[in-house]
């Protein structure tokens, strides 16, 4: 099964978490000081929110497989269609850790594929686990809209 990832920068992060809690009809599957993630099943969506981003607003969107037979298929798919992708391999992001890779849309928009291989207790690799959100401020997700490494390609148009 594919479950559609949706990851948001939020200015406050309680009054994110009791908004979306009230939407969504149930509390967070993971809550951090700075981070919140909702595993939804109808629909099938990996909703998070965190105060990591310079501004609010769409962080990243992405897939996130069961398997890593999935994430090979979605690569190869990618590859075939000849989009620039960054292969970040087994990392440790967003209280996980995962295998990935990164897309970026004609808008900029990132897109991650991941499996997720085990829970962690800090954000990011070499994080101490009570980093505060002032010294997290180096995300491990790549900078809103442009992952390092990933030339976003020109449909050629100046229209939509």
């Amino acid at each position: 099964m594919k479950r559609f990832h949706v990851h948001l920068h939020v200015a406050d992060l309680a009054q994110s978490i009791g908004f979306y809690s009230k939407l969504f009809g149930q509390q967070p599957s993971r809550q951090e000081a700075d981070y919140a993630k909702w595993m939804l099943d109808d629909p099938a969506v990996n909703f998070a929110i965190s105060q990591r981003g310079a501004e609010p607003g769409i962080d990243h969107l992405g897939i996130q497989t069961d398997d890593a037979s999935e994430l090979a298929a979605l690569k190869q798919r990618a590859e075939a269609a000849d989009l620039s992708l960054l292969d970040e391999g087994e990392t440790t992001c967003c209280y996980a850790r995962s295998d990935k890779h990164w897309l970026v849309d004609p808008q900029g928009i990132a897109w991650e594929h991941f499996t997720t291989l085990g829970s962690v207790p800090t954000f990011s690799a070499g994080e101490p686990a009570a980093a505060s959100v002032e010294a997290a401020s180096a995300s491990c997700c790549p900078p809103r809209g442009k992952p390092v490494g990933i030339p976003v390609k020109s449909s050629g148009s100046s229209c939509c």
